[in-house]
């Protein structure tokens, strides 16, 4: 079973040790990163654990926040990869954020080199936009009522 849990004092030091793949560290922040954003953010940032079966694979980064709930770092542990939790735990975040937050669309940044990431995101239902910054551009899902 999929499930996102709270980064807390149990936690958060086997999450400090998740690590993409090296093909993927350009793309993606390290967890240590991601946790420091999140803490700058703190009203409106929402960091998980991602759990498969009580074994913690992944970890994401939600940002809350002007209507536009985003997916801001995603990423599962190279030990991890290849088994199907990212396409699960990808639409345990769109579960989230349409429950929680009523959120009607989300948005994501995709680094422009990254084919790969752009492919796995077209795949959950995101399309890409006209909308570019800082060499990323955003990915939107327009969240249909039956999606979940």
């Amino acid at each position: 079973m999929m499930e996102l849990r709270t980064i807390n004092q149990d936690n958060y030091e086997e999450c400090l040790n998740l690590h993409t793949t090296a093909i993927n560290e350009g793309f993606v922040d390290s967890v240590a990163w991601s946790l420091a954003e999140a803490w700058v953010l703190y009203d409106g940032a929402r960091p998980f654990a991602i759990y498969a079966d009580n074994v913690m694979v992944g970890y994401v980064l939600m940002y809350i926040g002007e209507n536009n709930p985003q997916i801001i770092n995603f990423m599962i542990d190279s030990r991890f990869q290849k088994r199907g939790y990212g396409s699960a735990a990808a639409r345990l975040c769109v579960e989230y954020l349409r429950k929680e937050y009523n959120a009607s669309r989300i948005s994501l940044p995709v680094n422009l080199e990254n084919i790969t990431a752009q492919k796995f995101w077209i795949n959950i239902g995101f399309e890409i936009t006209d909308d570019m910054e800082d060499g990323y551009l955003y990915m939107r899902l327009y969240i249909p009522e039956k999606y979940v």
